[in-house]
């Protein structure tokens, strides 16, 4: 395959992913403020949303002051933020066009009525009126994307460079997703982790339950963690079920596991290492326990992770795809 369709292609699927993503998070933040609580903490949670896509320098130096109405603004409708939803999905839209005869016309077709129907909802007042609705749209005409690769297209290398671009993207997210809420949480983890290894069970204030409940909900988790746990919610669990747990299709083990398996599939005379480090880094989540990834600090080792999510985003470039500016 010419690596400028397959660059093409597996930005297409992270530009939708990630408007799925931004899309997701803002509806969670967007439910929370509507619950009682300080205006500190209200304006902490939009800035921690801002801090998950390291965008806080770059919507204060737009806006000013963090609102709950800029927020919406800089990460809904700003052309000049990269990361806004109509950004991801103009830019899935035109990396779908320039590969318009790798797709099929009923992927093609997806991705380009999601823009025009984008154009025409922004256009009128439906968003403003209801928010939720909006990042539910956008949420379904992904999936409506993914569904349609699956039932449409050939499972050659076009559609494993489109699976590698979502799961790469999806790692990504989940992982600053984490990252950020734990750390905004004034909790002493490493305690956490010792109490859990003892056996003792930490009471969960009503503010920790929406906070963790929040979590699973941005990543449709809650009715997972209720299936798989039965039980009150807690850090620890949190983190086991969107880090380590194979069978949550957003964890970062699920994630990597798709990842490396569409890797070996493309794989040329070039990728060896690129695969390598998937591998080694889908070993560590598939190994890895819980307790012990507590005991040795969450941050550091999500810090790790995205860096070498990165490391291996750009092998993926270097090994398959064409120099990008993206």
């Amino acid at each position: 395959m010419l690596s400028r369709t397959a660059d093409h292609l597996f930005w297409m699927s992270r530009y939708t992913e990630r408007a799925e993503n931004t899309a997701r998070m803002l509806n969670v933040s967007y439910e929370t403020s509507l619950l009682p609580q300080s205006a500190a903490m209200a304006q902490e949670g939009w800035k921690g949303l801002l801090s998950i896509s390291e965008l806080i320098p770059a919507y204060t130096a737009r806006y000013g002051e963090i609102t709950p109405a800029g927020v919406l603004e800089f990460m809904v409708r700003d052309d000049g933020n990269p990361s806004s939803i109509v950004s991801c999905l103009r830019a899935a839209r035109e990396n779908a066009r320039a590969v318009r005869g790798a797709l099929t016309t009923e992927v093609w077709e997806t991705q380009n009525q999601t823009w025009l129907e984008l154009c025409r909802l922004l256009k009128g007042d439906g968003f403003e009126r209801d928010p939720g609705q909006f990042f539910e749209w956008v949420k379904y005409r992904s999936h409506l994307s993914r569904g349609v690769v699956l039932g449409t297209m050939l499972q050659d290398e076009a559609f494993h460079f489109l699976r590698l671009g979502t799961f790469l993207e999806r790692a990504d997210n989940t992982a600053r997703l984490l990252d950020v809420k734990f750390h905004a949480v004034q909790s002493d983890f490493h305690g956490t982790a010792r109490e859990a290894g003892n056996g003792a069970r930490r009471a969960t204030p009503e503010a920790d339950f929406y906070h963790w409940s929040a979590i699973l909900r941005s990543v449709s988790a809650f009715e997972v963690y209720r299936k798989v746990y039965r039980d009150v919610i807690t850090p620890e669990r949190v983190a086991d079920l969107l880090m380590l747990r194979r069978d949550m299709p957003r964890s970062l083990h699920a994630s990597l596991h798709e990842v490396a398996d569409n890797l070996a599939v493309v794989s040329n005379g070039q990728s060896a290492e690129t695969q390598r480090k998937a591998g080694r880094l889908l070993a560590d989540l598939r190994y890895g326990r819980i307790d012990e990834i507590l005991a040795t600090g969450l941050h550091a080792y999500l810090t790790q992770f995205l860096d070498r999510v990165n490391e291996l985003g750009a092998g993926i470039s270097r090994d398959f795809l064409v120099p990008s500016p993206h």
